[in-house]
């Protein structure tokens, strides 16, 4: 019953939590000539059109049973990259909006939590807490330079113009590989992304 519990409260902070992460994805792109987005409804808070049911449900919820932690994401938001008024160095500040929203988040909480305690109810203290460490995780985890995360935009934009088609070629196919690295490898993965908690923490 615990276990279920948890699975619970990590679902009730996970699910908006890259929602908003997604959504800044669509508004930067539109900010920068890019409607993709919008035109496909995806500006929305409404979580049903953003909710992948692996990445955003059965993921996490499997990852909490068996490593106690959890992560996981939403259907990507539709950009063409093509569409923005300067692609190569637009498209990167569209990847990174959406880490950088997780962060804005996860500050947000700590100063929360720390204006609560010791006095908050303690479940609202609990998913506060669950809210801050969720984001910074994900921060963590999307700014990895894998592709298709955030954090390969960075590596795409130093590229030389001649190697951005093998790159997108092999981006295309990485998506299993870091899910593998995810199930297979959780403590490799968990070393970074506890670092990314424990930093947050000291915010507390």
């Amino acid at each position: 019953m615990e276990q279920v519990l948890s699975v619970v409260l990590f679902l009730v902070v996970l699910v908006p939590s890259v929602i908003l992460h997604e959504v800044a994805h669509g508004l930067v792109a539109l900010r920068f000539g890019d409607d993709t987005a919008r035109q496909a409804g995806r500006l929305t808070l409404n979580p049903v059109p953003h909710i992948d049911p692996f990445g955003t449900v059965i993921l996490p919820a499997l990852l909490v049973f068996t490593t106690g932690t959890a992560f996981g994401y939403a259907r990507p938001v539709p950009v063409t990259t093509s569409r923005l008024r300067r692609p190569r160095d637009h498209g990167l500040l569209v990847s990174l909006a959406g880490p950088a929203t997780n962060i804005v988040l996860a500050v947000v909480a700590a100063l929360v939590l720390r204006a609560l305690l010791p006095d908050g109810d303690p479940l609202v203290l609990d998913l506060i807490f669950r809210f801050g460490i969720i984001n910074a995780v994900l921060a963590a985890f999307n700014l990895l330079p894998v592709p298709p995360l955030d954090g390969s935009a960075v590596v795409e934009r130093v590229l030389p113009r001649r190697m951005l088609p093998g790159w997108r070629r092999m981006a295309r196919y990485a998506m299993p590989v870091v899910l593998l690295l995810v199930l297979l490898a959780p403590g490799l993965l968990g070393r970074v992304l506890r670092a990314a908690g424990d930093l947050w923490v000291q915010l507390l």
